[in-house]
């Protein structure tokens, strides 16, 4: 049996591990790249965020020489908060990044023993209608067919 359970918590404790159990293989390096470039980002951002304060330190120390001369003060209390909140932001993608798959691999998994049928169809085609009861005047249309044979 395929337990839906197992493949939540596989995926919840390791990204792509659920897809893996649902034989959905394809989908692992999607979710890896993603998540892998949104802690790239996070780290850069960090870097920059981490530069900018310590800019900002130096500058207001009057004992140091000043790393950025072309930058007042506000300007670097400014690039700090910008580069935080990037930061931030990229932390919370990623987060995102690992919810979807732990739900695509619950719904995956719930769809595992799913049937599709090569019979499955959809057509629209021009149709009379009767308006007005049994004896009204027939109208044009457009009708909706839905093959769902199993």
């Amino acid at each position: 049996m395929h337990s839906v359970s197992k493949a939540t918590w596989l995926s919840t404790l390791l990204p792509g591990a659920g897809q893996a159990y649902n034989g959905k293989y394809w989908k692992m390096p999607i979710i890896y790249a993603g998540i892998g470039y949104c802690g790239y980002l996070a780290y850069e951002n960090h870097l920059s965020y981490r530069k900018y304060l310590n800019g900002f330190l130096d500058k207001i120390d009057s004992n140091t020489a000043d790393p950025f001369p072309i930058y007042n003060e506000r300007q670097l209390i400014e690039l700090q908060n910008i580069y935080r909140d990037y930061r931030d932001l990229s932390i919370i993608i990623g987060a995102v990044i690992w919810a979807l798959n732990v739900v695509d691999a619950h719904v995956d998994a719930h769809l595992y023993y799913y049937n599709v049928n090569e019979d499955l169809s959809f057509q629209l085609k021009p149709t009379l209608f009767q308006v007005g009861g049994t004896y009204g005047l027939p109208a044009l249309g457009v009708g909706l067919k839905i093959n769902l044979d199993p």
